[in-house]
């Protein structure tokens, strides 16, 4: 009845638009309440037809009305709210679905708090008082809330599995060690326990030993990082500080050398203008003089002309421009000349041909570069078992030794029609593809290019697109001519003279670095691109006949111990 009571006072104060309890209930003039927010949506909609009701009774107003707020009917819900939470129990109490939930609860159950070992069943607070009251009870092993109580249960027998036998290494009943398990080591299960119980302890110092291990080893590498990047700090600072002085030092002589020609030049401007001002000068004197001499050229009077020509006669003495030096344009070529020359050195030493500063930031590597004497021995570390893909080879590539040595023919052989086939070079394509760090050999004769090409290189016809080393897709070492030349998008980088008959490739995908190196007693390296690879690679040769006389050509990817 109380309920049925308090469900009629809860609708008696709940908004007949969202059917919810009031929240800040305000009255309009009919006498109706509703939510604040709820009667001003509804008029809000209403605004353009300008006639306003009520959602609950439907009287029509002609003005928006006045809303006031009703405080008793606040403090009503309010009050109602604090009732209802009193009187419900609190949803935390009821078993969810990661939750144990008490055996003995009918309809909502709620959570378990312990489990019976003895009893094989779960308990929430209320159930499990008789365990604490009745004396038998109280002997049961209680335990937190398991979900696991039936796996205690002998399928076979439907008894309590109280013994192990470690002949089966299997959980029992005292039936299954007269039956089927007669005969077998079996011991009681908290002996078991026992025993296993000093095992996990073991396990737990080892596993415990190999944390501490492992955060050792984290700690060196996070201070390896920091001295890292400390140094690495260290070093951009210093070399900017160097540069920056050299900068100042270039702008200090290129101002020194602009001032000393301005200088120069403003001097020897200034003579030559005042030389042309004294020569302007003369000029328009001698004009004057000339005017002079021609007018008295015509006069009859002997006397006055006799008399006039010895004073017009007599010519000052003339400038010698000879006699003022200006500076020949030489000075400026010589100048020129001069600052062209310390700019070459510069460069030579800039470019490295005079320090090894490009050397070593082309070489330098993400992981910490071997000692020369050793770098074979470390790049055997990441050598790789590459294999040539038959359905890529031209028909003039005979392939040999399980795939791993390609030899030129003069006589093109009928193979089966492939897409991914090369039919205008004679290339061929690895069967794998090439991410992380690999390293691999090739020995050669004739003429040959080792490359390294995407998958997706064009391989029809004679285009650039084709040839390793002419487009965009590959790279190439060119090991026909005297000296070595690296290939990329057609463009060509010779780098020595030095010639064998073995080739070392490495590769490190992510860092974006290829190297070529040639191999006998001792590793050169050849030529090191960094760039940033988009796609897997994969190794490439491609053969030819270095000359008319040269009939032999071929490729071997050598088997490295």
């Amino acid at each position: 009845m109380a309920q049925l009571g308090n469900q009629l006072h809860r609708e008696q104060i709940s908004c007949s638009i969202c059917l919810d309890l009031l929240k800040d209930p305000v009255t309009a003039t009919c006498g109706h309440s509703h939510c604040m927010k709820c009667i001003e949506t509804h008029w809000d909609k209403e605004d353009k037809r300008k006639i306003y009701t009520c959602p609950q009774c439907r009287e029509v107003f002609l003005q928006k009305p006045d809303l006031k707020k009703n405080t008793m009917l606040a403090d009503l819900v309010e009050e109602l709210k604090r009732i209802e939470l009193q009187a419900a129990p609190a949803d935390h109490c009821y078993a969810g679905p990661e939750d144990v939930a008490c055996d003995v609860c009918t309809g909502r159950k709620l959570k378990a708090q312990k489990s019976c070992l003895q009893c094989l069943a779960s308990f929430c607070e209320k159930h499990l008082q008789p365990h604490f009251e009745a004396a038998p009870l109280q002997k049961h092993k209680l335990t937190e809330p398991s979900k696991k109580l039936q796996e205690s249960i002998c399928s076979r027998h439907d008894e309590v599995m109280k013994l192990f036998c470690r002949t089966d290494q299997q959980p029992i009943c005292y039936l299954c060690s007269v039956d089927q398990h007669r005969g077998h080591d079996t011991v009681s299960a908290a002996a078991e326990r026992t025993e296993r119980q000093k095992e996990l302890k073991v396990s737990r110092q080892n596993i415990q030993q190999r944390i501490q291990d492992k955060e050792r080893d984290v700690k060196l590498l996070q201070q390896e990082v920091e001295a890292v990047n400390r140094s690495a700090d260290e070093a951009v600072d210093h070399c900017e500080k160097i540069f920056s002085d050299v900068i100042c030092i270039m702008l200090k002589k290129r101002s020194d050398v602009t001032e000393q020609v301005r200088s120069q030049q403003k001097t020897e401007v200034s003579q030559a203008k005042e030389l042309q001002e004294k020569l302007e000068k003369e000029i328009t004197e001698l004009k004057r003089r000339d005017a002079q001499l021609a007018k008295l050229s015509t006069t009859e009077d002997h006397n006055q002309f006799l008399q006039s020509f010895l004073s017009l006669s007599q010519l000052s003495e003339s400038t010698d421009s000879s006699s003022i030096s200006i500076l020949p344009l030489s000075f400026f070529e010589d100048l020129t000349a001069a600052v062209s020359d310390f700019g070459d050195k510069l460069l030579d030493v800039l470019c490295g041909k005079q320090t090894n500063i490009s050397q070593k930031v082309e070489e330098a590597d993400v992981s910490p570069s071997p000692p020369k004497s050793d770098i074979r021995a470390e790049l055997l570390k990441h050598s790789c078992y590459i294999t040539l893909n038959p359905n890529t080879a031209h028909g003039c590539l005979l392939l040999s030794d399980r795939n791993r040595k390609a030899t030129l023919t003069r006589q093109q052989q009928t193979l089966s029609r492939q897409r991914d086939r090369f039919t205008g070079y004679c290339q061929v394509l690895s069967k794998e593809s090439l991410t992380g760090r690999c390293y691999w050999e090739v020995e050669w004769s004739g003429g040959v290019h080792v490359a390294v090409a995407y998958k997706n290189i064009s391989k029809v016809g004679m285009r650039d697109e084709c040839a390793y080393g002419h487009n965009d897709k590959s790279w190439a070492l060119d090991c026909v001519s005297k000296s070595y030349n690296l290939l990329h998008n057609s463009v060509s980088t010779p780098y020595t003279d030095l010639q064998c008959s073995r080739i070392g490739v490495y590769l490190d995908h992510s860092a974006g670095i290829l190297s070529f190196y040639s191999v006998s007693d001792t590793m050169t390296l050849l030529h090191t691109v960094q760039t940033k690879f988009t796609q897997p690679l994969h190794a490439g040769l491609r053969l030819f006949y270095p000359g008319i006389r040269s009939f032999e050509s071929a490729a071997k990817l050598c088997d490295l111990k």
